[in-house]
């Protein structure tokens, strides 16, 4: 049966490494801030209730945690077990865990296993830990017959307890009563001024309760996002179980180390995705399809069989059995159709492309209703602005454009029209017709010759 559980996710802090005016939770990794990682992590553990412990930047803490996250505000930003004291109301009987706001790399895996531990052998507490090869810098785990003794930090170790490698990663696991026993007689630190969560290690271990740990494999998962630079490592670890996530799935990734993907991307069976490509927020991609190189998604939704090679889609659909690009930029609130081509330097915006339409190179489709088995000719523009409001282009099927035309817009053409190649259409097409806008071409004859004779 699945421990449940209640989590608190420390994210206070001022990050002030990070150099932002953006509090340290609410960096993204990978494209997910970075509280929501662990957020995540913990409600697939079983977390019934999850307390956010804000302070600086509280606001946008607040706006981007996952709903239903209860906000606890540490007002006196007096270290961690000042933290954990303001959260302590919301605490419900049972479990809690206690996780930190900058660890984004933590699994589900690891909580739930920290958790089973503290239940299966009636711990009262449970410090998550892991081998550090370089210790430095890290609080050690002092223990005594298997159990947790106590906690020091780094600055108070004597040199025999600085050869420890296990150190703490500053989650936990407690019964909700010891938390609710301990935390309150956490003493004000006399040099630092603070209350150190730590030190409830030492309390319960004083009145006789069992404090054990569990150790973590990866050391990458106790990962602290403190700067820029940790930022980077946290994205490139997080990058790299995304990728070979989709790859275990059965999605081919030529390249991983040179293929941006965000959590939350989804992509069928069998699709390729080549080196260069970033696929960002809530791209949906089909089975059987071709990415890249070098292409940008983001939220935006692939049929099955499509390929988009070197291009560019945002916020846009595109159908089944469509190819586009190279160089082609889909602009928000496009749908292109099932059987389309969307060619090289085309760009579409705003605009409904039906089954089977081409649109092959250098033209511009903006903010029109375009039907089934139409042709653009090379360098169309449908012209949308006249420099006060946008209008819309509606064309029907089996149109053909001819190459260089203008569509001023608002026109129409109707099913089975055409226009000639250069021809600026200003009025409605009716169905089957040629519209030829273009001024009869005129012949100079001998032309030329005068003009060199003059100079």
């Amino acid at each position: 049966m699945e421990n449940k559980f209640t989590a608190i996710i420390l994210a206070a802090g001022m990050g002030t490494r990070m150099k932002s005016n953006l509090p340290k939770p609410a960096h993204k990794a990978c494209g997910k801030a970075l509280i929501n990682w662990v957020s995540d992590a913990a409600k697939k553990a079983g977390a019934e209730k999850i307390i956010a412990v804000v302070g600086h930047g509280k606001e946008e803490i607040e706006k981007i945690a996952r709903e239903g996250t209860v906000f606890a505000e540490q007002k006196n930003m007096l270290g961690t077990g000042d933290a954990v004291s303001s959260a302590l109301p919301f605490v419900e009987p049972g479990y809690t865990v206690i996780l930190c706001g900058d660890t984004p790399i933590i699994t589900a895996e690891t909580i739930k296993g920290a958790l089973n531990e503290t239940v299966e052998k009636g711990l009262d507490a449970l410090v998550l830990t892991a081998d550090a090869e370089d210790p430095t810098g890290y609080g050690r785990i002092i223990k005594e017959n298997g159990l947790v003794k106590k906690i020091v930090e780094e600055k108070n170790c004597s040199p025999e307890e600085k050869k420890i490698t296990e150190i703490n990663s500053g989650m936990f696991v407690f019964k909700s009563d010891a938390l609710l026993s301990s935390v309150p007689k956490i003493e004000k630190n006399e040099v630092s001024g603070e209350y150190y969560f730590t030190d409830t290690v030492e309390i319960l271990v004083s009145k006789g309760k069992k404090v054990g740990s569990y150790k973590i494999a990866d050391f990458d998962e106790i990962m602290g996002v403190n700067d820029r630079v940790a930022l980077s490592k946290a994205d490139a670890v997080l990058r790299k179980r995304i990728n070979y996530d989709l790859m275990y799935s059965g999605v081919t990734i030529i390249d991983p180390e040179r293929t941006y993907i965000e959590d939350g991307v989804k992509i069928g069976r069998d699709s390729v995705v080549l080196p260069g490509t970033v696929l960002e927020g809530d791209t949906v991609i089909g089975a059987d399809c071709v990415i890249g190189p070098d292409t940008k998604l983001k939220n935006t939704i692939i049929g099955d069989g499509t390929e988009v090679v070197k291009s560019v889609g945002l916020d846009c659909v595109v159908g089944e059995n469509t190819t586009v690009g190279p160089f082609a930029y889909l602009r928000p609130d496009t749908k292109v159709g099932n059987h389309c081509r969307i060619g090289d330097f085309v760009e579409l915006k705003n605009s409904a492309i039906g089954d089977g339409t081409k649109v092959s190179h250098l033209t511009y489709v903006g903010d029109s209703d375009v039907g089934e088995r139409v042709n653009f000719g090379c360098g169309t523009v449908t012209v949308n602005y006249d420099g006060a409001k946008k209008y819309r282009t509606t064309i029907g099927n089996d149109v053909f454009v001819g190459c260089n035309s203008n569509l001023v817009a608002p026109v129409t053409l109707s099913d089975g029209a055409y226009t000639a190649a250069g021809s600026t259409i200003t009025d409605d097409v009716p169905e089957s017709t040629l519209a030829i806008a273009r001024a009869r071409q005129v012949n100079k004859d001998k032309w030329n010759d005068r003009r060199k004779n003059k100079k």
